[in-house]
């Protein structure tokens, strides 16, 4: 018996009932959300939340290709918006992922293709994860996060990209209680693994 008890606002209570876990497979959604986890570092997802209108703003709508062009003077730009998160080194990190994002683009032809195919396409669903057991980072977002590292991704360690694994539902880790665990299965691509069992 387990229900996930982490929306604690009207704001947590939203994201987690129509985006947290279910599988995005559009390569704007999935950028949106690999650099917000990257805002996230070091902070609460809830700030992140609060302040996500007006990133979206700075960031050009998170328009990969517009950011992948941004100058000195865009980065100084997004440091005077306002309610942004105003840390240099991650909305640099933004702008050279933004060109990496395009490069496995180019090579994958599209990120979705990328990143799904290293689970075969299929949402995982991790013995003893829908109980509550679920771990900050496993051998699938080291496997994920060793692989962008190599291609150049900055601020993406294992546990951010299991984070991010979770919120565009390659991995569904809803509570069996809570009725999202349920209404994603019944719509995803879905498969069992054992705890420590690789994609």
């Amino acid at each position: 018996m387990h229900t996930c008890q982490w929306p604690t606002t009207p704001l947590y209570q939203e994201y987690h009932d129509h985006e947290w876990g279910r599988p995005v497979h559009d390569d704007q959604k999935q950028f949106e959300h690999l650099m917000l986890e990257v805002m996230q570092c070091g902070l609460s997802w809830i700030t992140v939340l609060n302040k996500r209108e007006d990133l979206r703003v700075a960031f050009d709508g998170f328009d990969y290709k517009k950011i992948a062009l941004y100058t000195d003077a865009d980065v100084e730009r997004i440091m005077n918006a306002p309610n942004v998160i105003r840390s240099e080194r991650k909305i640099r990190a933004i702008i050279h992922n933004a060109q990496r994002f395009i490069e496995v683009q180019r090579e994958c032809g599209s990120f979705c293709d990328y990143i799904w195919a290293f689970t075969g396409g299929k949402t995982l669903i991790y013995e003893g994860h829908p109980e509550g057991n679920i771990p900050a980072k496993n051998e699938l977002s080291e496997r994920i996060s060793k692989d962008l590292k190599k291609r150049g991704f900055k601020f993406l360690g294992p546990v951010t990209i299991y984070s991010h694994l979770q919120a565009s539902g390659l991995i569904n880790d809803h509570g069996r209680d809570c009725p999202c665990f349920d209404d994603i299965n019944q719509d995803a691509n879905i498969v069992y693994k054992r705890a420590n069992e690789h994609a």
